[in-house]
C-alpha cells in the first residue's frame, strides 16, 4: 500500500499511509481508537476506495472495487463489527458470496467441513443455529471460521482475540503459524501487548492518520509500543484499595432463563454483590453470561428465581424498572443494543437523562442543555468525534464504546451491569476505563463485570464467579485466584 489517503466529512482517516508485507510474516497494526487502522484496512478488503495511493499485490498494481475482488486476490478480513446476516445460518454465512458455487450447494458436504475445522481450531459453533441465536463470541468465530474456510492468503485480523479465552487465542496463533510458514501472511490489528510480542514480526503504529513508528517486534517492549501510541506512559497495573463492601445491592437467586433458541441458559444462579465491590464473571462466550446480564436489567425473561436490586424486586420487569432502580448497562453488543447508529453522539449520550431535568422538562428536549452536556462527556471521555452532532455510525469501534461508557456511567445510580466494557479498546483507553470503574465501586456503586479477559478480571475485580454451561462453578477472592485455576472452571471443573 503507497500513500494511501481516505477523507470523511470532517476527517481525515488516513493521511499519505505506506505498508509492506512480506510472504510468512505478521505484521501487528497498532493505534489509538480513531487512528485510522480499520480504515486502512477496510481499503485493501475493498470496503472503501481510497481518495489517493495505490496498492499492489505480488508486485502488480491493482485495482480493488469491492470485497469479491479482494477475495480473488486472497486478502480476506476478520472485521471488528460484524459483517454477517443475523437471518441466515452459520453455514449459509460462512459461503455467502463465494463464486464457485452450484446453483444448489452440497449443504451437507458444507456442514461436515465446517464441523471438521471447527473442532480443528476449537471454534466450536452450530452450522445449523442462526446467527440471531449466538452470543458476540460465537460470531467472531464464525467470522474465523469463514476466512479458514475460503482459504485465504493474506488475513487481515481486526481485534480476533478480543473474544477468545487465552486458550483459544493460542490455538488462533497456532493457526497463524501455520499458515505463515505455508508463505501466506497476516495482518494483526489488536490493542493486547502480550498478543503483539507473541503474534506479529513486525509493528507498526498509527496515530491521527499517519505512521509514527515501525519496529521489528523483537527490538522493542510493550511499554515503548504503549508510549508511541498514546503519546505518554500506560500503567499496566492499577492501584486498586482495599475492597469495603456495603450493603447488598443486587441479589439474584436460583435464576433460571432460556437462550434464543428456547433452551435452558441460566439453570439456578445464585449471587450477592455489595455497594462498593466488583463483581467478576468469567467464562467463555455462550455459557450464559449475556442471558444474565438480559435478566438482570429486564431484557429477558426469567423462568424462576429472582432478581432484587436493592430492595426491589424486579424480576422480569421492563427495563424502565430497572433503570428507575438505578440499574446502568454497558452490553456486550455495541451498535445492536447500546447505541442508534443513525442519531447523533449528543442523542445517544442523552439516552438515560432526558427524562428529567436538566435535559429535559416536562416531555420537552432541552436541545441546548444536550449539546453542553454531549460537550462536557466528549472532553471527559476523550471521545474522538469531529462534533457532538455527528452520527454515532461513524465513530470508530472504541470510540462506539466511550460514548456508551459515557452515558452509562454518568447515569449509574447504584448497579453497573459492564459487558466487556474494554473490547476493542487501546491500551490507554482501555486503562482509563478500569480505572473508571473502580472509581464507581470506590465511590459505592457495585459494578457486575463480565469479561473474557482474565487479566482485567484479576486486576479490577474484588471476587470472580465462573460461568459454565449456565451455573456458577465458584466464586474466588481476586486475590487468591489464579489464570489456572479459573480455566478449570471455565472448562466445567467444580471449585
Amino acid at each position: 500500500m503507497r500513500d494511501i489517503t481516505k477523507r470523511f466529512p470532517g476527517v481525515l482517516a488516513n493521511d499519505h499511509v505506506s505498508l509492506e508485507l512480506y510472504p510468512g510474516e505478521v505484521l501487528a497494526l497498532l493505534g489509538e481508537n480513531g487512528a485510522g487502522k480499520s480504515t486502512l484496512m477496510n481499503v485493501l478488503v475493498g470496503l472503501y476506495r481510497p481518495d489517493e495511493g495505490e496498492i499492489v499485490v505480488r508486485g502488480r498494481k491493482v485495482e480493488i472495487h469491492s470485497p469479491r475482488d479482494a477475495a480473488a486476490l486472497g486478502i480476506g478480513m476478520v472485521h471488528q463489527n460484524f459483517m454477517l446476516v443475523e437471518t441466515m445460518t452459520v453455514a449459509e454465512n460462512i459461503i455467502l458470496g463465494m463464486p464457485d458455487l452450484p446453483f444448489k450447494p452440497d449443504m451437507e458436504a458444507i456442514t461436515a467441513r465446517i464441523r471438521e475445522l471447527s473442532a480443528r481450531y476449537n471454534l466450536e459453533v452450530d452450522p445449523a443455529a442462526y446467527i440471531w441465536q449466538l452470543s458476540v463470541g460465537e460470531q467472531q468465530r464464525v467470522e474465523i471460521l469463514k476466512l479458514i474456510y475460503r482459504g485465504a492468503e493474506i488475513l487481515i485480523l481486526d481485534e480476533p482475540t478480543a473474544v477468545l479465552t487465552p486458550q483459544e487465542a493460542e490455538e488462533l496463533r497456532r493457526v497463524i503459524q501455520l499458515m505463515t510458514a505455508e508463505g501466506k501472511a497476516a495482518i494483526f490489528i489488536t490493542h493486547k501487548m502480550e498478543e503483539v510480542m507473541a503474534f506479529s514480526q513486525r509493528v507498526m503504529v498509527l496515530a491521527r492518520g499517519r505512521v509514527v513508528a515501525e519496529k521489528r517486534t523483537a527490538e522493542t517492549s510493550p511499554q515503548e509500543l504503549a508510549q508511541l501510541m498514546v503519546g505518554r506512559e500506560v500503567l499496566f497495573r492499577l492501584e486498586k484499595r482495599a475492597c469495603q463492601p456495603g450493603a447488598v445491592v443486587l441479589e439474584v437467586r436460583d435464576l433460571t432463563a432460556e437462550n434464543d433458541k428456547g433452551l435452558p441458559a441460566l439453570r439456578g444462579i445464585t449471587l450477592q454483590i455489595h455497594a462498593g465491590e466488583i463483581l467478576g464473571i468469567a467464562g467463555v462466550a455462550g455459557n450464559g453470561q449475556r442471558e444474565l446480564a438480559e435478566a438482570i436489567t429486564g431484557l429477558r425473561k426469567a423462568t424462576g428465581g429472582s432478581v432484587h436490586i436493592g430492595p426491589h424486586d424486579v424480576t422480569n420487569q421492563p427495563p424502565l424498572r430497572a433503570i428507575q432502580a438505578g440499574v446502568s448497562h454497558i452490553p456486550e453488543d455495541r451498535m445492536g443494543m447500546g447505541a442508534v447508529g443513525n442519531m447523533a453522539v449528543a442523542d445517544n449520550l442523552a439516552m438515560k437523562g432526558y427524562r428529567q431535568s436538566p435535559l429535559g422538562t416536562g416531555g420537552v428536549l432541552r436541545y441546548p442543555r444536550i449539546l453542553e452536556f454531549a460537550r462536557r462527556m466528549i472532553e471527559t471521555f476523550r471521545i474522538a468525534t469531529p462534533s457532538p452532532q455527528t452520527r454515532v455510525k461513524f465513530l470508530s469501534g472504541g470510540n462506539l464504546q466511550k460514548t456508551i461508557l459515557a452515558r452509562e456511567i454518568t447515569a449509574c445510580g447504584g448497579l453497573l451491569v459492564a459487558v466487556h466494557p474494554t473490547r476493542g479498546l487501546d491500551v490507554g483507553a482501555t486503562e482509563a476505563v478500569r480505572k473508571l470503574l473502580l472509581e464507581q465501586r470506590d465511590q459505592g456503586a457495585a459494578v457486575l463485570l463480565i469479561s473474557e479477559d482474565l487479566e482485567e478480571l484479576l486486576a479490577i475485580s474484588d471476587r470472580i464467579a465462573v460461568m459454565f454451561e449456565g451455573q456458577i462453578m465458584g466464586i474466588v477472592p481476586a486475590e487468591q485466584a489464579t489464570v489456572e485455576a479459573l480455566g478449570l472452571m471455565m472448562a466445567g471443573v467444580r471449585s
